[in-house]
């Protein structure tokens, strides 16, 4: 694949993974915008591991509360890194199992326009209503097993491409009344297990493959994708300490009712 279209490629993953406005449906959508073939699902995984690295670098200090509070956990002692942990493997379950039931149905994803047209629609308009009727008193702390166990059920549509990840666990989380911030620090956390998962699926289909070239091309495409998604995850969430969702809400509708209009045809395709 040309470096350009790598680079191309990180760089909207980089920035669409942690705002709420779906990196999956974005990378699905750019081959067709440019005319290009469709890079696949190892390119897209490999980009998603980019930005693993940039989530675990900017919450590294959660990640070490939850792996020492485990450590204490299994010597009997309980704390709220340990309880953090529990919370982000017990939302993390629903979606393996979505993910394993997705993966042996339908091995190369859902990518049709008409379900991404209305998923980005659809699920802005409903992270629009969560932030402004959800409460803002509730911190990571505050979290217990039922509000893990709702965000976890929550991720599960993020398989359908447009629905966003990151946007519908945030959409969960501001429906429980967590504040901004920590609605999106959760959510960048629960992308960890996500990314691990997917990228070791993939990675192992990119070893049997034994495609030197393909191998390439994913490590260029993940290391563009970590610097981007660093610098977009710094100005987000410095977005969300002073102000809404909404910007991210207004371009998820203007971006929903293009496609529909491309998918029904009212306006050129650009497939």
């Amino acid at each position: 694949m040309p470096t350009l279209h790598l680079a191309i490629l990180a760089l909207i993953q980089g920035i669409t993974e942690f705002l709420p406005i779906s990196s999956s449906a974005h990378l699905a959508l750019t081959p067709r915008l440019m005319g290009w073939a469709d890079q696949g699902l190892v390119i897209d995984v490999a980009v998603h591991v980019g930005t693993l690295g940039a989530v675990v670098l900017y919450v590294h200090r959660e990640i070490w509360d939850m792996l020492s509070g485990l450590g204490r956990l299994m010597k009997g002692r309980r704390d709220r890194g340990g309880k953090l942990a529990g919370l982000v493997i017990l939302a993390t379950l629903p979606v393996i199992g979505a993910g394993f039931a997705l993966d042996h149905y339908v091995p190369d994803g859902i990518r049709a326009l008409e379900v991404i047209a209305w998923a980005t629609l659809g699920f802005g308009l409903v992270l629009y209503a969560a932030d402004k009727t959800g409460m803002t008193l509730r911190r990571m702390e505050h979290l217990e097993i039922s509000d893990a166990l709702i965000i976890g059920i929550a991720q599960c549509l993020a398989l359908i491409p447009g629905t966003s990840r990151s946007g519908i666990t945030m959409t969960a989380a501001r429906l429980l009344g967590m504040e901004r911030t920590d609605a999106a620090r959760f959510s960048m956390l629960l992308s960890i297990p996500a990314i691990v998962g997917a990228g070791a699926l993939k990675g192992y289909e990119l070893w049997r493959a034994g495609d030197a070239r393909l191998t390439t091309d994913a490590f260029t495409a993940a290391g563009l994708a970590f610097v981007t998604a660093l610098i977009a995850i710094v100005l987000m969430m410095a977005w969300l300490r002073r102000a809404t969702f909404t910007p991210f809400v207004v371009y998820r509708v203007v971006l929903g009712i293009f496609l529909l209009a491309v998918a029904y045809g009212y306006v050129a395709s650009f497939d």
